[in-house]
């Protein structure tokens, strides 16, 4: 709903209202009088039936507007009320990108960049076909992947096509075409491949690791915190007294962010393990901000721990090569191995149901009869302080 407003310098009245998902405000040479107000109303009123109704057109309102000109080239040919599909994607983010994360805005920038501008931005967004959309998907499902795979992972193109699924339903509901993206779903994702390692491995690991590295992966082992989440983490968000972590941020290319999700900001119950890790930490970095630091006092970059520590001390060990996101799924096969109860875990890997707990760990679940961690925290007492392996710096 658009406005008549009085500029706080001169007086003059001006239109302010939105067409094409763009703010529009026009000049007029009106002074703020209730009857001069009452006559750009009633223009108002009658401009935006007509962009309600799609026959509105801007240099008819306003022909000395450099805004109408903008508007003029970005419509199809012969006019009409849609725009092109790179103009609603600018307005788009100007209302969307407060709502987001930066990590997310960047994302989305990229896929709109190097995918979707290039191959839709200068067609008139309804009249992008369904065929087009799919065409589109095939095309880029084709495209040779990183690291030398033959294709994209169907995760990364769903990811590709998700902007472009938001903007066509988006448009679609605020000129009133037909949506062409539905019907679309998302390409089949194979299961994670759940690889965690045994409590024997686990020892091992943490017996031979680098010591300045050792209580950073007994947290990573035993909590379940996701890379983000521990190398972000902060002591003021490490509360001995309750023996929890408080997962409140996350470390996401180089910032600080909000975590993934909401139901990601949880508490993690510590372990004994968990808990002397950290006191042992706090007497290394308990005068930083961040619990695990890099030579420059600055969270660790997890790309540079992985290549310099994880995977060198996995061929040391003749361990199979897993990604260091298996100590997540450590964490969660850990605690159902020694029969806590579903919601607890759910809670403590952050999952807002055990749904998700049930579908990637479904093999790994026995009989579950626990609910409080005391069974996770016996079999931890019982069998880490035995393992008498020499500590050898991978």
């Amino acid at each position: 709903m658009g406005s008549i407003v009085a500029r706080p310098e001169n007086g003059r009245l001006f239109f302010d209202f939105r067409y094409c998902g763009a703010r529009c405000r026009e000049q007029t040479a009106l002074p703020d009088t209730p009857t001069n107000r009452k006559k750009l109303q009633a223009v108002l009123a009658k401009l935006e039936a007509e962009i309600t109704l799609g026959t509105f057109e801007y240099e008819r309102y306003f022909p000395n507007s450099p805004q109408a000109r903008q508007f003029a080239a970005a419509m199809p040919q012969g006019g009409g009320q849609y725009p092109l599909f790179r103009v609603f994607v600018d307005a788009w983010l100007n209302q969307k990108e407060p709502e987001w994360r930066r990590s997310h805005i960047t994302q989305i920038h990229y896929m709109l960049d190097h995918w979707l501008l290039p191959v839709f931005g200068e067609r008139p967004i309804n009249l992008i076909t369904k065929t087009e959309l799919l065409n589109f998907r095939a095309d880029v499902l084709r495209r040779p992947g990183p690291a030398g795979k033959e294709h994209l992972a169907p995760r990364t193109v769903n990811h590709i096509m998700a902007p472009l699924r938001m903007i066509m339903r988006a448009a679609s509901e605020q000129y009133g075409f037909p949506n062409s993206y539905l019907g679309i779903k998302a390409l089949k994702i194979p299961r994670s491949h759940v690889e965690p390692f045994t409590l024997d491995e686990v020892r091992l690991i943490l017996a031979n690791v680098r010591e300045d590295f050792r209580n950073y992966y007994t947290v990573r082992f035993f909590t379940g915190m996701r890379p983000g989440e521990i190398d972000g983490l902060k002591w003021q968000f490490v509360d001995f007294e309750r023996r929890q972590i408080l997962v409140r941020e996350a470390w996401v290319k180089g910032r600080v962010e909000y975590t993934k999700t909401e139901g990601s900001q949880r508490e993690i119950d510590m372990s004994t393990p968990v808990y002397e890790a950290l006191i042992a930490q706090r007497a290394v970095t308990g005068h930083l901000q961040y619990v695990f630091v890099n030579s420059m006092g600055q969270p660790l970059d997890a790309k540079n721990v992985t290549n310099r520590v994880w995977y060198p001390l996995l061929r040391y060990l003749n361990l199979r090569r897993r990604v260091p996101y298996q100590t997540r799924h450590t964490a969660a096969t850990l605690w159902l191995a020694a029969g806590e109860n579903p919601e607890w875990i759910a809670r403590q890997m952050g999952h807002t149901t055990t749904e998700m707990l049930f579908r990637v760990y479904s093999r790994f679940v026995p009989n579950l009869t626990r609910r409080d961690g005391s069974a996770f925290e016996k079999l931890l007492l019982t069998q880490l302080p035995g393992s008498g392996e020499p500590h050898v710096h991978g």
